[in-house]
């Protein structure tokens, strides 16, 4: 390491050395400025490995710089080390080790986005919008959001405890059993006539796992089937082509999604096929503060294209795409290239997409209180600002109709309306056609 800084300090004194050429251009002078800021990160690097009171290997100081130039771009811009990087390759292929749980860094916590359902941490209770505060007694105040996932993991059979912040409530600690977490990324069942499908996440067998549920669906239900419910609900994302593969399911033509970097040539159009998987039949899509990214990706794209009623809460509002840039041995880089918008040219980033018909999911009497638990992009830190310059609605201003539930029982309010929905649909067309 020494000798690379020698040669960056080399480069610089060059640098300087031509500055007092009348002829050097601006390119050149930003070279001067880039080389005098390597040379100081040099100089601390070195003052660090020197002097620090504990002893801490050039990697960790090298991963940690990284880490924190990456960090300060936006939230979803970060470093994978090789281990984080196999562990990212095996979850995107839809099987991986821990608790189960899409976790974000927010103001130095670790801050729950989704419960995947069927782990460990959805049985245990653990909820969108709960502050992890400590692991195993260990505070996480101050650990990288990586740090705080591998201390997560573990090995299968073991136990963990965590101490979750949750509003309106005292911290309470919560004592899970790590497992091998396999996500059935889709899952299906007949409600009340409808086809009921729930997307978790997007990985690697999505779209092979929706074709398989809606021709089971249909199969058993036959003529009588009234339509179908997409529940993207707490779905964090996943894959890009995979929200693409989806989209194409239910459309027959037109834009599904388009996405712009910094520059005009790296711009991209993904365009429907034809053939709709569900041969027309009504769809209602069920949304809410969980559903991010590429879960917002096909809202937006059925929304625009009038395929499906949108029913729930206003999604997430994460409208970014990552690459994944491998970097040999040393793992790689999840980076920010990329804006994507719906069909209609709406950049969802920082705004999310509102519903079609906003339904909460719990009574009336505690909408307010539910609402300051959701979270949405514009309330991490450093997130990317929306280019249209458009205002969020304030939840204050949303007119709630729905206002009755059966408190006396836990139940699923959101999907029986969207039960209701497609049985009102079905009803009408069958009072049309006579």
């Amino acid at each position: 390491m020494i000798n690379l800084r020698k040669i960056l300090l080399g480069a610089a004194v060059i640098s300087v050395g031509l500055l007092v050429f009348p002829l050097i251009g601006p390119a050149q002078q930003d070279k001067s400025t880039t080389y005098r800021q390597l040379e100081l990160f040099g100089d601390v690097f070195e003052r660090v490995r020197a002097d620090y009171v504990d002893s801490v290997s050039d990697e960790e100081l090298i991963e940690a710089a990284i880490q924190g130039m990456l960090a300060s771009l936006d939230p979803h811009s970060n470093f994978l080390n090789a281990k984080n990087f196999r562990d990212m390759q095996v979850q995107t292929r839809g099987e991986f080790g821990g608790l189960g749980i899409e976790v974000t860094l927010e103001n130095s916590l670790v801050k729950v986005v989704s419960p995947i359902d069927d782990t460990p941490a959805y049985r245990a209770g653990i909820q969108a919008g709960d502050f992890i505060t400590h692991i195993d007694g260990e505070a996480v105040r101050g650990l990288s959001l990586n740090k705080a996932v591998e201390k997560m993991r573990g090995k299968v059979g073991s136990d963990i405890t965590l101490t979750i912040q949750r509003l309106g409530t005292d911290a309470f600690d919560v004592t899970l059993t790590r497992d091998n977490i396999r996500i059935d990324s889709v899952r299906s069942r007949v409600e009340d006539g409808a086809g009921y499908v729930r997307i978790t996440s997007f990985n690697e067998q999505t779209s092979a796992g929706l074709g398989r549920a809606v021709k089971k669906l249909k199969e058993e239900l036959g003529d009588n089937l009234t339509g179908f419910i997409l529940d993207l609900r707490n779905n964090p994302g996943g894959l890009l082509d995979q929200a693409i593969e989806v989209s194409d399911a239910f459309l027959e033509q037109g834009e599904i999604v388009s996405t712009r970097g910094r520059t005009a040539d790296n711009a991209q159009r993904f365009n429907a096929t034809s053939g709709d998987i569900t041969d027309g039949l009504p769809v209602v899509i069920l949304i809410n503060s969980g559903s991010a990214s590429a879960s917002e990706i096909v809202a937006g794209a059925l929304q625009d294209h009038q395929r499906g009623i949108l029913l729930g809460t206003r999604t997430f509002g994460k409208g970014s795409v990552q690459t994944i840039m491998p970097l040999g041995r040393a793992g790689a880089i999840k980076l920010t290239t990329q804006r994507y918008f719906t069909p209609s040219g709406r950049s969802i980033q920082a705004r999310g997409i509102e519903p079609d018909i906003y339904v909460e999911q719990v009574q009336l009497e505690s909408l307010k209180e539910n609402r300051n638990l959701e979270r949405h992009e514009e309330d991490l830190r450093g997130a990317l600002k929306n280019q249209n310059g458009v205002e969020v609605t304030s939840d204050e201003e949303v007119q709630v109709t729905e206002t009755s539930i059966d408190s006396k029982k836990p139940n699923d309010y959101q999907l029986g309306r969207a039960v209701d929905l497609l049985n009102g649909i079905a009803l009408y067309g069958k009072r049309f056609v006579n």
